[in-house]
């Protein structure tokens, strides 16, 4: 919305709008609706979202001059977080739930009308606040106890996950709506759910004005019709069938169908979105302790990130960013979105793109790690609210999946001592769980992530957050000792970003403060992320990380890249593997909030880090997997996803110096639709071969065993999966000569990369200029040969934490533009020199 100005003043300085003096008009700005305060400065030039200055001892004033004479209903999505509404001196609303839409309306008079927003200052608010009682536990998660008995997003007030940017402002959509006129929707319900083989759509709709007399309205979706019923001069509802309807799925499982959803109203036709049909189910298991999603009857291996904030300066991202994240996640072979309870319901946008893209939406309540004031009826009522708008706003979103009443509730009390008893949240308990079955019964419900007994954070207990690999430094074997029957959170490392991301922000040394600012840590901890994949970089391949830091910069930012790639892929394949009982892991997290090290697979320049690699090679529909199963030898897992079967020829050859074939041996098969095959390396190849080097009869023979899948009925490569008996072993971690080859061309104004090796390339990096690879971080067999296409790099168009496009001018590629391609065991880095 155009027209709105801004300013600050002094906390309680200025009580109504008359205070504020017009002789000072000169101190208001332009501002832009939605959006905060944070925003608006950092445009300015005086907010540094990298050293972020601290907001929250000001008030701030919006105000907008509206036109025009007469009625107007006035809609505000989400106001954070003290906030008022004065229409010139009258004031209309407060509130304090940043999660709840306000409704009100004006009369406009000749004379001048002004909407006045004011965001008290939070810092005041916490100071004068009573607690309603004292807290059973504390946390060190959050730099301000008394948010607790506010609804407000945690994000800003997080030392050590966050940058402290404070959330204040008019952070979702103002409508003002005249009423007068032909008829317009003011509001709406639309909830969709299978009967049997049909599905059906309820809708009710409240008009901005009433109507006298009679109105045809009808329903339309999927080439069937109804008229709507009218309740009352404002409301009609109707109930429409679509016969034979076609299913919404996962991607990975099938297609996500959709169905348009119109009314028409008289001869207006008015758009009311779209929506998809599915039934959702949760397996307890045979114990009745596990959490096994099922999608239309179909169990699935739900995998994914957790989603943090695509943007943390204004809280929401336009469309195109929500896009370009999602395409991500559904590249990388990810079902599932999970947002957790720290951060902030997202926008329309977000789930209309999941329910498009076929991504499951694991959506907690706004409630994280406190003991919040259940007792308290002025703030359960505005829960309840809260919870009950958004519900019936995702009311037709099939991605909708999981309703969770928080983050981490439970597990905060137990760890400090309380006992099962004294942990409950009544709120996130029975209040939230009662309102998702009354507005969205067709969704699961779970009172807390983590949760499960005899304690809540234990992993073969229902849903956990594992980081058994990961924080707790446990070796890979953990993943399967552990019994991991729900990861909602999992594999948190301060994951290295790209040489581009690095290069934007200076690049800094792993110990300068512009590294460690970006590094995420616990508060209180003593360590931080950094320190944990040291541990692995290590373990796994027995590095002195101190000593590559100093006197191999360039090789300790590619092994710590290598080393994570590695946890991902092994740990996921340990999961999704038949026979696991693990039916699900979410990441921790899908994208950074600054540029660096940060937790997410995807950085704050929108690039795609090696871990984000390593669950695109390990997470597609139809994959291959190699799991060391010791003294059993290797095991082959075929997994098919699909809905169709899959007929394939499956192959195995053991390498010495990574490129002599020792064994080899093959086999046609044939994988039902939705199923999966395990067959042993040896059971493959007829006779006794120590894959796994687990016998030790004499030196071990080979250093490579490649797996692969190819389709029978195109010879294409579907899948291929590599195992390194020593991962350290010279010849696939050293740096050689193995033979390493590029060539680069451009086709139809697209450029491609042609990469073939002579002996096995560990870990193949590409990197160009203002462009990214569609693949890296892969292995490369011997003998094999590879295309990659590179796309324009996304970064070109953003700055860092604000994700608004600037103007959108074709960028002269560099003449020459040098595209680097190298491997962790290659001592050749090829440079392709190329016009542009």
């Amino acid at each position: 919305m155009q027209g709105w100005k801004m300013r600050a003043t002094p906390a309680g300085a200025a009580a109504q709008p008359r205070d504020i003096a017009e002789t000072e008009s000169a101190n208001w700005m332009d501002a832009t609706v939605p959006g905060t305060v944070a925003h608006e400065l950092a445009l300015a030039g005086r907010f540094d979202p990298l050293d972020p200055t601290p907001l929250g001892s000001y008030d701030y004033w919006y105000r907008l001059n509206l036109s025009g004479t007469g009625r107007r209903l006035i809609r505000l999505h989400g106001l954070a977080t003290i906030a008022e509404v004065w229409f010139n001196d009258t004031l209309l609303l407060r509130s304090a739930n940043m999660f709840v839409s306000h409704e009100t309306v004006v009369d406009l008079s000749p004379e001048a009308n002004t909407l006045y927003l004011c965001f008290r200052s939070m810092d005041r608010h916490l100071q004068a606040a009573v607690p309603a009682r004292r807290a059973r536990w504390r946390t060190r998660l959050v730099d301000a106890p008394g948010l607790r008995g506010i609804r407000t997003t945690l994000l800003g007030h997080m030392p050590g996950w966050f940058p402290s940017i404070e959330p204040i402002g008019p952070w979702r959509d103002i409508e003002v709506v005249d009423p007068d006129g032909p008829p317009v929707i003011w509001q709406h319900s639309l909830r969709s759910f299978v009967r049997g083989r049909d599905g059906v759509i309820d809708v009710t709709l409240r008009l901005a004005a009433p109507i006298n007399g009679t109105l045809d309205a009808r329903l339309s979706c999927g080439g069937h019709e109804t008229p709507f019923v009218q309740r009352d001069a404002y409301t009609f509802h109707a109930e429409l069938t679509v016969a034979n309807v076609k299913l919404w799925w996962p991607h990975t499982h099938g297609e996500p169908t959709l169905y348009d959803v119109t009314v028409r109203i008289a001869r207006a036709s008015l758009p009311l979105g779209r929506t998809g049909f599915r039934t959702l189910a949760v397996d307890r298991g045979h114990d009745e302790r596990g959490f096994a999603l099922s999608v239309n009857g179909l169990p699935i291996f739900a995998r994914g990130a957790c989603w943090s904030s695509a943007d943390p300066l204004r809280l929401h991202a336009g469309t195109s960013i929500y896009r370009h994240y999602l395409d991500l996640a559904k590249a990388a072979g990810f079902n599932m979105i999970r947002v957790a309870g720290t951060m902030v319901y997202e926008d329309d946008a977000f789930y209309a793109l999941c329910d498009e893209m076929g991504l499951l939406v694991w959506q907690d309540f706004m409630f994280a790690n406190f003991d919040y004031p259940s007792a308290d009826p002025c703030f359960v009522a505005s829960v309840e609210q809260e919870a009950i708008q958004f519900l019936e706003r995702r009311g037709a979103n099939p991605s909708l999946a999981v309703l969770c009443g928080g983050s981490e509730i439970a597990q905060q009390a137990a760890m400090v001592g309380l006992d099962a008893t004294q942990r409950q949240v009544e709120l996130t308990a029975q209040r939230l769980a009662d309102i998702a079955a009354l507005h969205r019964p067709d969704a699961i419900y779970v009172s807390d992530s983590p949760c499960g007994d005899p304690l809540p954070f234990y992993p073969r207990e229902g849903v956990s957050h594992y980081y058994g690999v990961g924080a707790y430094r446990r070796p890979l074997h953990d993943a399967r000792r552990a019994e991991v029957r729900f990861a909602s959170e999992c594999l948190a490392f301060a994951n290295v970003p790209c040489d581009a991301t690095l290069d934007a922000i200076g690049s800094p040394m792993t110990h300068e403060p512009r590294w460690k600012t970006a590094a995420p840590r616990d508060p209180g901890a003593s360590w931080d992320f950094d320190d944990v994949r040291d541990h692995y970089l290590r373990e796994l391949y027995a590095q002195d990380p101190a000593r590559l830091r100093s006197q191999d910069p360039a090789r300790y930012l590619e092994l710590s890249r290598a080393v994570i790639a590695d946890l991902f892929s092994e740990t996921f394949s340990e999961w999704r593997r038949i026979g696991s009982r693990c039916s699900g892991a979410l990441a921790w997290q899908f994208q950074d909030v600054m540029p660096g090290a940060g937790w997410g697979i995807v950085d704050a320049y929108l690039r795609p880090k090696s871990p984000w690699y390593a669950m695109r090679h390990s997470l597609q529909p139809r994959q291959i997997l190699l799991l060391d199963e010791g003294l059993n030898g290797l095991d082959i897992h075929l997994l098919n996803d699909s809905q169709h079967a899959l007929n394939v020829r499956v192959e195995v050859v053991a390498l010495r110096d990574g490129r002599v074939p020792l064994v080899r041996a093959h086999r046609d098969l044939s994988v039902e639709r939705h199923g999966g095959v395990r067959i042993n390396s040896v059971e493959l190849l007829g006779r006794f071969f120590d894959f796994t080097y687990a016998y030790q009869f004499g030196p071990r023979e080979h250093d490579t065993v490649i797996a692969s899948m190819y389709s029978l009925d195109s010879s294409a490569l579907l899948s291929q999966a590599f195992y390194f008996p020593d991962r350290t072993h010279p010849s696939v971690f050293e740096r050689g000569d193995i033979g390493l080859e590029a060539t680069a061309e451009c086709c139809d104004g697209q450029w491609w990369v042609n990469i073939r090796t002579v002996c096995v390339a560990r870990f193949v990096q590409i990197s160009a200029p203002d462009m990214l690879p569609q693949d890296n971080w892969f292995h490369l067999a011997p003998g094999a040969h590879t295309r990659v296409g590179l796309a324009p790099d996304s970064a070109q168009l953003l700055r860092p934490l604000v994700s608004e496009p600037s103007p959108q001018k074709s960028r002269a590629l560099p003449d020459p533009m040098v595209i680097e391609v190298r491997a962790v065991n290659s001592a050749k880095t090829i440079r392709l020199r190329i016009a542009s």
